[in-house]
């Protein structure tokens, strides 16, 4: 049962990531109007919003005007769902979990923002920030979580602007966007910096086979590479106990 509510959890949850970024990237407000089909502009009643099963019920179409609902918001769902259920099933009933459950929905809104228009929201920085400082606090207190998380995430901040001025020199471009190095404070902010240092590489050599693809077929340099950095971020946090255990047995 504890997995079954996880999973709806993390299905409604992502549902309004959904609807949240696509507002704010389509400059609309979050709050007005209701949820509606962008063609037709329908009202959608309750039984048309259920995360996973209405979708299917309809076939992905909107009840009035038949349009096809794009296929992302059921995927979306399902695999936040999914990547709940594996965050409960790490950490137990934790601060922990509940941070990463913040981590999922911050990786949801990036992936959907910086892949579409190469944008990482504003408010998703700030927003995850307070939710994650809020959760650190509470697991660790003052000194012990919210001190050495602030030092990490500057030290990450300061890594990552030192990382964009050598790459813009060498490649005579913006080689990191602001979104980037700003998400890397937050990613600071959670994980030490050895840690961090993993998830960077964790999230670099996800993004290669992706670099190559994009290069090869759509002939381009310019990649989103905020998503592979939050995916490196959830990686590390999800496996951070035996990494830091094997990390000690190098050291020792």
């Amino acid at each position: 049962m504890y997995y079954i509510f996880t999973f709806i959890l993390g299905a409604v949850l992502a549902s309004f990531m959904h609807v949240y970024v696509t507002r704010l990237l389509n400059e609309e407000s979050i709050v007005k109007p209701r949820s509606h089909c962008t063609k037709c502009g329908h009202f959608l009643r309750w039984y048309e919003l259920i995360p996973i099963v209405s979708y299917l019920i309809q076939k992905g179409c909107c009840r009035e005007c038949k349009s096809k609902i794009g296929i992302d918001s059921l995927l979306i769902e399902i695999f936040t769902g999914l990547l709940f259920v594996l965050t409960f099933s790490v950490y137990g009933f934790s601060y922990k979990t509940l941070l990463g459950f913040v981590i999922v929905l911050i990786m949801v809104s990036v992936f959907l923002s910086d892949f579409k228009e190469m944008i990482i929201l504003d408010s998703t920085i700030i927003v995850g920030m307070l939710l994650i400082y809020l959760l650190i606090f509470l697991d660790l207190g003052l000194w012990k979580g919210i001190y050495k998380s602030f030092l990490y995430g500057v030290f990450a901040f300061v890594l990552m602007v030192v990382v964009k001025v050598l790459g813009d020199a060498a490649f005579k471009r913006d080689s990191l966007g602001g979104g980037d190095i700003k998400l890397a404070f937050l990613m600071g902010s959670i994980l030490p910096y050895n840690l961090f240092l993993i998830s960077i590489v964790i999230g670099s050599s996800c993004a290669l086979p992706y670099a190559l693809y994009i290069s090869l077929a759509k002939k381009t340099n310019e990649l989103a590479f905020g998503p592979f950095l939050v995916l490196g971020l959830y990686i590390t946090f999800l496996l951070q106990n035996p990494m830091l255990e094997f990390l000690n047995l190098l050291v020792n």
